[in-house]
């Protein structure tokens, strides 16, 4: 499904009683207001024959050699009706900058609209010192914060894992994105939310996991235009998701982090300390924190499982540093790596970063919150108020210029020298922006630093304790449902099985 469409609702909406008609009448309005033409100045326009939906069923089919379509015929800018929105994308890199300067482009405005569809979050949208609040506890992500952080992920990973390599040395059998969503989510709650002080303390997580990724599973369609009514059971799931995650409920757990704290506090000087949204906020900030993680977490041990000499590799580079810091994988689980010692993997890191290469198709947008001419270097551009902006970084993270043999994993991609590889080149001149699965700016994701942890730690912990095999050897493909909004999650799971390393 593209950005904002209506289609793969419309049989369903078509088998409602007195719907069909609606729905048609609905469509002649929408062709009627999709009556755009380009003016003077603007970027070349591509509307596709389809009312409202435009050329979101190309994209959704093949989104990358959709926008290299584009580029080849109309240049590196061009506006395309997408679902309902006109969205300028803009490919150049060296022109990105101009996007990010221009004080009429609003990510906020964009972000606000969301968290409204989403999470059900009002006050955003009216509340400037709130929002300015917010922003100021991403600090807590970063520095020592964020070694703490690291810490107590470390510690609840162990508790994850302890039951496992406490076991015999059989084999267990498991589908690679479920093992990643129940590790993943889990450990990434008690982290940031702390742990429930209720008995059945087991029975909370679990249900709060499979509601959340019940939710999760719905996102494609809260971000799209359609009333969240027509869209079963979604309404109900969010609804209990947020009592969970009220104040009265969150003083149920132990061990908020500095963030969540700090968060909360700034919460209650703007509601009362029993409204309802303060849950849909934790909610909102839960759902950033995981929904990206997993996925990442998946492709990272797909690609390991399907290339045994890079992990092989990897093992060794972990098995020095654990040598190198007097650490000995003994029984139990005696290994603490701090953040540094982690960055220090230089192998690791760049598997990390050649999974986000591959397997991100996100984008940097911003919506025109007035009339106005963007300029470049190259040439300058009118955008119309109303519209949205987009840069599209999978063309440069699959551009052969750029990336040689973009198509391919390779894990030390990204390594140089036994160093961190930094330089790329595109038309002979260095790339500044070459790798944006975070985005940039002002709205670059506060989360990164603490995500790329994560997905390191797990890595360790597994590679070091457990042997692993792929049982599925079949080639993965990615469900894009979520283009343009993150990582994207394979389009079926896979068989690993794994036992603990004798």
């Amino acid at each position: 499904m593209g950005l904002f469409s209506l289609e793969p609702l419309l049989p369903q909406l078509l088998s409602f009683p007195g719907l069909a008609l609606a729905a048609a009448l609905l469509l002649v309005v929408l062709w009627l207001r999709a009556g755009r033409t380009r003016r003077p100045g603007e970027p070349p326009l591509i509307k596709g024959w389809l009312p409202y939906l435009g050329e979101a069923l190309k994209l959704q089919k093949d989104p990358l050699g959709f926008m290299k379509t584009l580029q080849k015929q109309h240049g590196d800018t061009f506006t395309v009706l997408l679902g309902g929105k006109y969205i300028t994308f803009i490919l150049d890199p060296f022109q990105y900058q101009f996007v990010m300067k221009s004080h009429k482009l609003s990510f906020q405005i964009f972000t606000n609209k969301l968290l409204r569809k989403v999470f059900s979050i009002e006050k955003l949208a009216t509340n400037d010192d709130l929002n300015n609040d917010l922003h100021g506890c991403y600090h807590l992500l970063q520095g020592t914060s964020l070694d703490i952080l690291t810490e107590n992920m470390m510690q609840n990973l162990k508790q994850v894992f302890e039951l496992q390599l406490l076991k015999t040395t059989n084999w267990d059998t498991a589908y690679l994105l479920t093992f990643c969503s129940s590790v993943i989510f889990e450990v990434t709650f008690t982290t940031i939310y702390g742990k429930s002080l209720a008995d059945n303390r087991k029975t909370f997580i679990t249900e709060l996991r499979d509601d959340f990724l019940k939710f999760d599973d719905k996102f494609p369609y809260l971000i799209s235009d359609i009333p969240i009514e027509l869209l079963g059971n979604v309404k109900s799931i969010r609804k209990k998701l947020i009592k969970r995650l009220t104040s009265e409920h969150l003083a149920k757990t132990q061990g908020w982090s500095e963030v969540v704290q700090m968060r909360q506090d700034i919460l209650e000087k703007y509601y009362t300390l029993e409204d309802f949204e303060i849950g849909a906020h934790h909610l909102g900030f839960l759902w950033a924190s995981v929904t990206n993680t997993i996925p990442a977490t998946f492709w990272a041990m797909y690609y390991l499982l399907q290339h045994p000499e890079a992990m092989s590799v990897l093992r060794d580079e972990i098995d020095h540093l654990l040598q190198s810091t007097g650490q000995k994988k003994g029984s139990g689980f005696p290994i603490q790596l701090t953040r540094e010692q982690l960055d220090s993997l230089v192998y690791l890191e760049s598997t990390v970063l050649e999974v986000l290469r591959l397997c991100s198709f996100s984008s940097i947008i911003r919506f025109v919150q007035e009339d106005l001419t963007l300029q470049s270097e190259t040439q300058d551009y009118c955008l119309r108020k109303g519209d949205l902006v987009a840069i599209f970084p999978p063309v440069i993270h699959y551009d052969p210029e750029i990336f040689e043999a973009p198509e391919e994993f390779r894990f030390d991609r990204f390594v140089e020298d036994g160093k961190k590889k930094t330089a790329f080149f595109k038309n002979g001149k260095k790339l500044k922006y070459y790798l944006l699965p975070f985005g940039f700016g002002a709205s670059k994701c506060p989360g990164r630093f603490l995500a790329i942890v994560e997905v390191k730690q797990l890595l360790v912990v597994l590679l070091t304790y457990f042997d692993l095999e792929i049982i599925d050897a079949k080639p993965m493909e990615a469900n894009y449902s979520r283009l343009l909004f993150g990582i994207q999650h394979p389009a079926s799971d896979v068989l690993f099985r794994y036992k603990v390393r004798s």
